[in-house]
């Protein structure tokens, strides 16, 4: 039987999941059973989540590595925790530095826009806080299937394939051959159904699971990491590795109609969702397939990302109180410029003065918010050699123009579009939800709450409803699926409607909510790729 797998002609229907003794929602079916395996083994959610996350490593290359960064929200005994693991640029990383090497901005890819991963301090500062089963014993499951392999899913064969038809064009030095011999060791990107496996990927998750990352951060794969960067002029050093931590921080919300919306701080975007919630939570809606309610909802977020992109940077270097954005006030001064026709917006005068998401719950009412990116798909485009450590390119996103926000500075934090999102009521969790993607990810999760919280969607209908992000101007994409009536409705109030071919710009997200009378979780996961939920 020779299948086409991107071949769906036929609508399908997902519906709720529920369960009480655990729950794992990913964009992978095996890292949510990799998760789930750990709750059946004793293990919490934190466990599960850390379990997911490394296995992702794996199983969705395309998206994320331990190469990367990460995010999380972690919920336990009432109280909801942050967990920043981004890295910074390399303290070597100067504007002088990027341009004495003969560019006038940061690359896209090669060895010149890596900053320091933070994915495997992430994974060890929850273990050591919060986990419940030893570190090594939750990597292991990863460190299997990098061994044996595993059969690509539909949706991660495609995009593989996209990014080696891509690669194969660009990647001309021999610094980015470790790619090719990686993720296209048969001269080409695997497909759906074949094994992929890589053995130095499984030797590094090893290393980093009996060492706690100090193999990573300190000692044999941090001096592999060095030499490759100083093998291509890179800046990333022993020193940078060796001095990095993930940072616990206080989440940050905004009260929308009687939930409590939490985002990590800056330099994460999540400030833009509780933005645009702020802003728009003095409208009153009835009814969501409307073009009112559409209008009122992309006029919002154009706002908020235009702020967002204007403050959000390393938070040692940024200009403005966070009381100042997330306080009502803001909301009705930027609320008062929607008016009936699209706008372009303006960032607000200040006051003076590809990733994966994944959720994971378990019995005892812990709950995790957890995401993780290499950016830009596989990332910078450069593996070091032997260890199957594919870094990411998120140096890109800094500036060399040294008044603008986001500036690069050796030893800051570029603005991070990696954001899990959090829901609580009261003193109650109601659940971890996130949608992956780029700059639609602030945009994903404030139609998100309102489809929750304003038109009672269930968490599967949440996340199947038809999406829009903003793209720049009055430009608007909408997805296939997204009622033509209302996109020429709301060509006439301004917007400039482009129709995606496809659902990949939308983001992919996972919910899990818990009922906090019974205890029973209901999970809802994306139905544009191949997302899953694994529950007990």
């Amino acid at each position: 039987m020779d299948f086409d797998f991107q071949y769906n002609p036929y609508p399908s229907q997902r519906t709720t999941v529920f369960a009480n003794r655990g729950m794992v929602a990913t964009s992978q079916p095996l890292a949510a059973q990799v998760g789930l395996d750990i709750l059946k083994q004793g293990g919490n959610a934190i466990d599960a989540a850390i379990a997911a996350a490394s296995a992702l490593t794996v199983l969705e290359p395309t998206s994320n590595g331990i190469g990367g960064d990460a995010f999380a929200l972690i919920w336990t005994k009432g109280k909801l925790h942050g967990l920043n693991g981004s890295g910074p640029a390399p303290n070597k990383m100067s504007i002088d530095a990027v341009k004495a090497r003969g560019f006038d901005k940061i690359p896209t890819y090669g060895i010149i826009p890596v900053t320091v991963p933070g994915v495997p301090s992430t994974w060890t500062e929850m273990s050591k806080k919060f986990g419940r089963l030893p570190f090594k014993d939750v990597l292991q499951p990863a460190i299997d299937y990098a061994e044996s392999g595993f059969p690509l899913t539909p949706i991660l064969a495609k995009y593989w394939g996209l990014a080696y038809n891509r690669f194969k064009k660009q990647f001309t030095g021999e610094e980015f051959q470790p790619w090719f011999d990686t993720f296209a060791p048969n001269g080409r990107a695997p497909k759906a159904g074949e094994i992929w496996l890589s053995k130095n990927h499984a030797a590094t998750l090893r290393s980093i699971a009996e060492s706690s990352a100090e193999s990573f951060y300190r000692g044999e794969l941090a001096d592999k990491i060095a030499a490759c960067s100083e093998r291509h002029n890179g800046f990333i050093s022993k020193e940078d590795l060796a001095g990095y931590r993930a940072e616990w921080v206080d989440p940050i919300k905004v009260n929308y109609r009687g939930y409590d919306v939490w985002e990590i701080p800056p330099n994460g975007q999540g400030l833009a969702a509780l933005l645009g919630l702020n802003i728009i939570k003095g409208f009153g809606f009835i009814e969501k397939e409307t073009v009112d309610t559409y209008h009122k909802q992309i006029e919002a977020m154009k706002l908020a990302l235009t702020d967002g992109k204007a403050f959000i940077t390393d938070p040692s270097f940024m200009k403005m109180n966070l009381a100042d954005v997330l306080c009502d006030a803001y909301g009705d001064i930027r609320r008062s410029e929607i008016a009936e026709e699209a706008l372009t917006p303006r960032p607000y005068e200040q006051p003076r003065g590809g990733t994966v998401y994944l959720a994971a719950a378990d019995g005892d009412g812990n709950m995790v918010s957890f995401i993780q990116s290499n950016y830009m798909g596989f990332g910078s485009g450069i593996v070091v050699p032997g260890t199957g450590i594919a870094l990411q390119n998120r140096g890109c996103d800094f500036s060399l123009d040294p008044n603008h926000v986001n500036t690069l500075r050796p030893g800051a934090k570029t603005y991070h579009t990696i954001i899990p999102g959090f829901l609580t009521k009261g003193d109650q969790a109601v659940g971890p939800f996130g949608v992956m993607g780029g700059f639609m990810q602030p945009q994903g999760h404030m139609q998100i709450v309102m489809n929750t919280i304003d038109f009672d969607l269930n968490p599967q209908a949440a996340l199947d409803a038809p999406r829009w992000q903003w793209m720049e101007g009055l430009k608007i994409q909408v997805e296939p699926h997204f009622p033509n009536h209302l996109a020429q409705a709301l060509v006439r109030k301004g917007h400039q409607i482009e129709v995606a071919l496809d659902t990949g710009g939308f983001g992919r997200g996972q919910i899990i909510w818990r009922n906090p009378d019974t205890g029973v979780l209901m999970g809802g996961t994306e139905s544009r790729t191949d997302g899953s939920i694994a529950a007990w």
